[in-house]
């Protein structure tokens, strides 16, 4: 185990600088855009400009590769992100960060994708498996610690900023010396929405709803910790505690998937959401240890909803059709992340910080909805027909290369064959 992990050690070195500076940059600019005034709306425009420039990332990076090459291209993404976290100290105006923002998220989806296909390009049918669960608790840990250390110091100077973009070139160190070889060409996905609706109607409509309610919680938490009198501490404890929840419920949920109707399961925890929802918006807590408590069964239910949509949309897929089913679902969440934080943030600005949880609750009782209906209309899946829950990152952490690392040696082989006919065309 050690001995097949020792030639990764730069790789996963070098994406634990990449998550903690994220997580840094992500969460010191809505507490430092609400201490300077910003309205809520233009904090949630952050959270829009970040997934626009990461889906773009996800779509442009592998032509970008294929042109300068892997070292040279996660160079030159480390590198743009940490001068975009200091355009935004230069710079404190929201009309600034929100470009800005959607740089980083463009480079940020990039430099991901790059080390993720040199970890699925080192890995082997016996290690792959386990190699994307240590990547994804190294991604884990360190996002939470880079948001974590903001209880260190004064979110109102300069040092977060710095220390984020000095991590981000940190993280292109330890490939740039590495003797790691040059790994395949990236995996490309395109957005084919009637292929995708075709397959599992109630998997685009649910990812759909879970990138407008966890995109919205994930930029505008820390403004609504900040607006009900949470101290700093606490604002990064709402922001890491439903994260690490959602790490947690993940092994439940995944087994109930496995053993029942995945829609039954998906409903569950969407009520049980609509639940933390409700009582966020209407009982107007504001006792550190209840809101931190909310937020952890938020957490548990929303971070837990996703690798379940994907586990049913791969039960209708194809053979050689599990990368483009994943990859498609994590841009059509992307489309979600889009609106949902500009929703949310105006909500926020007109009706108070508590509206951020009608979004996400108007989001999850669609939802519901929605799955009651595909109950009634169309069977379940057979038990033997399914494939395998796996546990899965943040899906705002995610590229099309995480759905290549996280298939087995036979959904892998069978995508890439059902690939090659298309290649050779080319």
């Amino acid at each position: 185990m050690i001995r097949s992990l020792l030639p990764l050690t730069a790789l996963l070195t070098g994406s634990a600088f990449l998550l903690f500076a994220g997580g840094v940059n992500g969460l010191i600019l809505p507490i430092r855009g609400e201490a300077e005034g910003f309205s809520a709306a233009s904090l949630g425009l952050l959270g829009t400009g970040w997934a626009i420039g990461y889906v773009a990332g996800c779509l442009r990076t592998p032509a970008m590769v294929a042109r300068v090459g892997h070292i040279r291209a996660f160079g030159a993404m480390c590198a743009i992100a940490a001068i975009a976290v200091l355009l935004s100290l230069v710079f404190i105006t929201p009309w600034v960060w929100i470009p800005v923002r959607a740089l980083s998220g463009f480079c940020f989806a990039g430099a991901a994708m790059i080390v993720e296909s040199w970890l699925n390009e080192r890995s082997d049918a016996a290690s792959r498996g386990r190699v994307f669960g240590i990547y994804t608790m190294v991604n884990l840990a360190a996002s939470t610690a880079g948001q974590m250390v903001l209880t260190l110091g004064d979110a109102n100077g300069y040092f977060f900023f710095v220390l984020a973009a000095m991590v981000y070139c940190l993280a292109l160190l330890p490939t740039a010396i590495s003797a790691t070889t040059t790994p395949r060409p990236l995996t490309q996905v395109s957005l084919d929405l009637g292929g995708l609706w075709r397959n599992s109607p109630i998997a685009v409509f649910a990812v759909l709803m879970v990138g407008i309610s966890n995109a919205a919680f994930g930029t505008l938490a820390a403004v609504y910790a900040a607006r009900i009198g949470l101290s700093l501490s606490n604002i990064a404890l709402f922001a890491s505690i439903p994260i690490l929840a959602g790490a947690a419920s993940q092994i439940p949920v995944g087994i109930a998937s496995d053993r029942f109707d995945r829609r039954r399961v998906l409903l569950a925890v969407t009520l049980l959401a609509v639940v933390a929802d409700s009582l966020f918006l209407l009982t107007g807590v504001s006792q550190p240890w209840v809101v931190l408590l909310l937020a952890a069964l938020f957490g548990a239910t929303v971070f837990a909803m996703y690798p379940v949509i994907v586990a049913h949309a791969n039960d209708h897929a194809a053979p050689g059709s599990f990368i483009q089913v994943s990859g498609g679902l994590l841009l059509v969440f992307g489309i979600g992340s889009i609106f949902g934080p500009t929703l949310a943030g105006f909500v926020m600005t007109t009706l108070g910080a508590p509206a951020l949880f009608a979004v996400t609750g108007g989001a999850h009782v669609l939802l519901a909805l929605f799955t009651l209906v595909r109950l009634w209309v169309a069977p379940a899946v057979a038990t033997e027909d399914k494939v395998n829950f796996q546990m899965k990152p943040l899906p705002r952490a995610s590229t099309p290369e995480t759905a290549a690392l996280a298939a087995d040696q036979e959904e892998l082989e069978a995508d890439q064959l059902a690939a090659a006919p298309d290649a050779m065309e080319d």
